[in-house]
Parts: structure tokens; C-alpha cells; sequence
């Protein structure tokens, strides 16, 4: 994917709007969708190296357009945008590929950042990544491609390399979810909030693992929060 693009689907106007104003200054083509099935379409004429998707929209949901993107086009990165506080499909969206969540409102900060960060993930060298900052983008970038026995070891790898920081805890917690362990997984999350009880991503995946019903949004932490259906494990 050697020209970069963006595409943005959501069947809110103003969302699209603000979004494409809020990613114009990175100088990167921008296009937009209204639903999934003309999303697709755009797809189809151009790839696209990111896509912003909405998950509630009418005619075919985002989870199903999530599907699709993954299956005919696994290299784009997508970022799940919803303005509800719970998903119920949290652990298959992320099976799935999606590796990064932000919930309405958004700044436009926020929504560069996020793609730039995305982006610079792609440049990334698994061998030269020793770092813990280089480990954690590494791992997520394993999550998109749906590696996730190699994103559970680069995970590991950056717990070593940084036993005091809770993210990796986190992250490795929420890749022992969807490979089904939730108990263990739960380990993990207490794991994290040992390291820092202020850790607001671990809280909040430990009270979903732990409540009766299990819904909700996984957040992977600061900058990306995620959701999941069946992925054969690479």
C-alpha cells in the first residue's frame, strides 16, 4: 500500500464534516462514505490505508463492513468510531482486526494524533523494536493483522522490558480475552492496576470480564480501545 489514503464512513454529515477538516492538514487524499455498502464500493475503486468506521449504521453495520474490509483488504487499518458508551461486540471486532476505538465526542487533535500514530505503526521493523513504546505499537500493529500469538509475545517482551508500566499488562490481558481465557485474563488487569490503581483502561475491562452480562468496549489504553467472532490464531 505505497500511496496513503484516508476514508471516513459514517452516516452523520457533520461528523464526516468535522472529520475531514480535522484530517485535512495531514495532506493525505481524504474520502467519505454514508453507509457500508458505498464504502465498500470506494474501496473497491481505491484502497484505503485507514478508515474511520462508524459501527451504528443504518443498512449494513459497521461489524459487517469491518468483516468485509478484513477479509478483501487485510493490510487497512480501521479505527471504530461509535458515540455509545458500551459495544456489545467488543471481543469479535477486535478478533476481527479493528485496533483502535474513539468514542464521540472527539477533539481534532485527537483524530490526527490517532492517524498519525496508526500510520507511523506501518513503519516499524519487529526486529529493531526493543523499546517498550516500540513493543506496545508493535503489538497493536500484530492485533490489526490478527497475529495474535505474536502480538502476545511482543507484549510480553515489553513487560520485560518494562515491568513498571501497566499498559503492557493490559494489553496482554485483553489478548488472553479473545483467545477465551477470561479468568486469566482478569489476572492481568489486576496485574496492571497493581502498577498504577489510577490505570483507567484496566479498570474498566476488569469490571466488563467481571460483570454478569460481559459487554462493553476492551480499551487497549491511552490512545485505542477495542472490540470482536471467530479469527484463526496466527
Amino acid at each position: 500500500m505505497k500511496t496513503k489514503s484516508i476514508l471516513i464512513i459514517d452516516d452523520e454529515k457533520n461528523i464526516r464534516l468535522t472529520m475531514d477538516q480535522s484530517l485535512e492538514p495531514l495532506g493525505i487524499p481524504l474520502r467519505t462514505a454514508v453507509n457500508g455498502e458505498e464504502a465498500l464500493q470506494k474501496l473497491e475503486d481505491t484502497q484505503a490505508t485507514l478508515v474511520f468506521l462508524d459501527l451504528k449504521m443504518p443498512g449494513m453495520d459497521g461489524m459487517a463492513v469491518l468483516r468485509r474490509i478484513k477479509e478483501e483488504w487485510p493490510e487497512t487499518r480501521v479505527i471504530i468510531i461509535t458515540a455509545h458508551g458500551t459495544v456489545e461486540s467488543a471481543v469479535e471486532a477486535m478478533k476481527l482486526g479493528a485496533v483502535d476505538f474513539i468514542q464521540k465526542p472527539f477533539s481534532p487533535a485527537e483524530i490526527r494524533e490517532l492517524a498519525i500514530r496508526i500510520m507511523a505503526r506501518e513503519a516499524l521493523e519487529a526486529e529493531s523494536a526493543v523499546d517498550y513504546s516500540s513493543l506496545i505499537e508493535l503489538t497493536k500493529r500484530c492485533i490489526s493483522d490478527r497475529k495474535f500469538s505474536a502480538a502476545r509475545e511482543t507484549a510480553r517482551k515489553a513487560i520485560a522490558a518494562d515491568p513498571a508500566h501497566p499498559e503492557a499488562y493490559n494489553l496482554l490481558g485483553v489478548l488472553i480475552e479473545i483467545k477465551g481465557d477470561g479468568l486469566e485474563a482478569q489476572k492481568f488487569y489486576r496485574a496492571a492496576l497493581d502498577m498504577d490503581p489510577t490505570f483507567k483502561s484496566a479498570w474498566a475491562n476488569l469490571d466488563r470480564t467481571t460483570s454478569w452480562h460481559k459487554l462493553g468496549k476492551i480499551d487497549l489504553g491511552p490512545d485505542g480501545k477495542e472490540e470482536a467472532g471467530e479469527a484463526n490464531e496466527k
